[in-house]
């Protein structure tokens, strides 16, 4: 499998790792809380045949710039740092998409920079606290696999696991978010290795439970495509129908066989319906 390039982006906020791979038209794509390396990762596989991809490390995130104080970690912070390498790459306008985490960063890039943006593409997102009052979300208290996924993540913080015990722990933390997890191995079989930053991922369920910015999806100015799976138990369907309706460019698609991975669950449909927006 042919790795992405790595480089480290000086730029005014910081040293940032990023990661490249394809050709095309530059699209930007990171998640809350990954840490990525060379194995590149499965969402931004998906857009290498027809873009330049930059994967993104954040701030915390492997060899990204540490942080000297908490609101660094914020979502705004984030994205002011997003636009420091966008401009260290000297790139006009860039494509982002994100998907769960990453897809509600998405939207707080395009509420604050539509200009630095030419399309929003967005998967299995919200855009206000998902956690709190919807029952199909897992991360809800009174859904059926809530403790379950809580000891899954728990486990992953542990800084001291081997290799094999932590893939092992993710992989069972994934198949609570597929339709057909038996089909797992078939869905996830590339070398790709990432690991979580513990402290993003911390900061993001203080930071979680008072987000809210539904009123300021109408300032979202670019095109915008947002994609769900029907079954979708992290970010449940009515918050990607709930921001179709809220921002004025957009285009909701719903995969009728898919949770929280349609364009792994559906690959040939998502792949459709991204060359034909991208």
């Amino acid at each position: 499998m042919e790795t992405w390039n790595r480089k480290l982006v000086n730029t005014t906020r910081g040293v940032f790792e990023i990661f490249e791979k394809g050709n095309g038209e530059p699209l930007c794509i990171t998640h809350l809380y990954s840490e990525f390396n060379e194995t590149g990762d499965y969402f931004a596989d998906t857009y290498t045949e027809t873009n330049r991809v930059i994967l993104v490390n954040l701030r915390e995130a492997g060899d990204s710039e540490k942080s000297e104080h908490a609101h660094e970690l914020s979502m705004l912070e984030t994205v002011f740092d997003l636009e420091a390498i966008r401009k260290c790459l000297n790139i006009k306008q860039w494509g982002f998409a994100g998907h769960s985490t990453g897809g509600i960063l998405a939207l707080v890039y395009g509420i604050y920079f539509s200009s630095s943006l030419k399309n929003l593409v967005i998967v299995g997102a919200a855009a206000r606290d998902y956690m709190t009052f919807s029952k199909n979300c897992i991360y809800h208290a009174e859904h059926p696999l809530f403790h379950k996924m809580q000891e899954l993540i728990e486990l992953l913080k542990q800084p001291n696991l081997t290799a094999e015990a932590r893939k092992k722990i993710s992989i069972e933390r994934t198949k609570l978010s597929l339709v057909k997890p038996e089909k797992y191995e078939a869905y996830f079989n590339k070398n790709i290795t990432k690991k979580m930053s513990g402290v993003r991922m911390d900061f993001f369920a203080r930071e979680m439970q008072l987000l809210d910015v539904t009123k300021k999806l109408k300032l979202i100015t670019v095109p915008t495509l947002i994609m769900c799976g029907k079954y979708d138990v992290q970010c449940p369907l009515e918050y990607s129908i709930e921001m179709d309706q809220l921002i004025s460019d957009s285009k909701l698609i719903i995969f009728e066989h898919s949770n929280h991975y349609p364009f792994l669950e559906e690959k040939e449909l998502f792949l459709k319906e991204i060359n034909f927006y991208i």
